[in-house]
């Protein structure tokens, strides 16, 4: 994880990346040893769980995707193990929704403040229905994006679940 950018550099970024960080602190989120998450700055965007699990030097299970949704004209957010494809059909049924299907860039834009590729599990202007993936347990810790496709913050599976009011789910 050397190469990483400092706290100060980071805040500096961008405006999402602020907002997140704020939303951790807000939350008082912790990463896998029980410091405080502090939003980072990698080297270069990561756009892919592969790419993102290469630059941290991680299993590619333990980076949490953050999809967006359309379920049925709702934003719905799934936080899935890089690992894993989400299943939408079984997904659709457990919801009771008629269509699910990934969002447009403008709707994520829409919903969450943020672009694919580093869309983050909070600092959304209203929350989002959120599941988490059960996968993601399994890892002591975990990598999520930080509002931007660049930036990303350690935590936990109980944190994630803690700070989304997440339902755990198994998606794939």
């Amino acid at each position: 994880m050397s190469g990483m950018q400092s706290q100060s550099d980071v805040q500096a970024v961008h405006p999402n990346v602020q907002s997140v960080q704020r939303a951790l602190d807000d939350a008082g989120a912790r990463d896998g040893s029980g410091a405080a998450s502090q939003v980072r700055l990698l080297p270069a965007a990561v756009h892919t769980a592969a790419a993102a699990a290469e630059a941290l030097g991680v299993e590619v299970g333990a980076i949490a995707n953050s999809l967006i949704f359309d379920a049925d004209d709702a934003p719905l957010l799934v936080l899935t193990s890089g690992a894993h494809r989400v299943d939408t059909a079984r997904l659709a049924a457990s919801l009771g929704v008629t269509r699910l299907r990934r969002a447009t860039p403008e709707f994520v834009k829409r919903h969450t403040g943020q672009v694919i590729g580093g869309v983050a599990p909070v600092g959304h202007p209203e929350p989002l229905r959120t599941l988490v993936d059960t996968a993601l347990a399994a890892y002591d810790e975990l990598w999520a994006a930080g509002g931007v496709p660049q930036a990303v913050f350690p935590t936990t599976y109980a944190e994630l679940l803690r700070i989304t009011s997440g339902t755990p789910a198994e998606v794939a």
